[in-house]
């Protein structure tokens, strides 16, 4: 999965936030990171949601 959100430690003790090979943001904390990631797959599931439901009712 190319799309996938994984959160990665770093050298210097924060946290950088990936969306496949890309870096979406670093310099992170470990909570700012795991919310990030959680903020991520919600607004997913919400926009999957959506596209569900529009096509049902059209």
């Amino acid at each position: 999965m190319s799309n996938m959100i994984r959160v990665k430690p770093t050298d210097d003790g924060t946290y950088t936030v990936y969306r496949g090979e890309a870096v979406l943001v670093s310099g992170l904390t470990r909570l700012q990171a795991e919310r990030y990631e959680a903020s991520i797959a919600a607004q997913a599931l919400a926009a999957r949601g959506a596209l569900v439901q529009a096509l049902r009712l059209g």
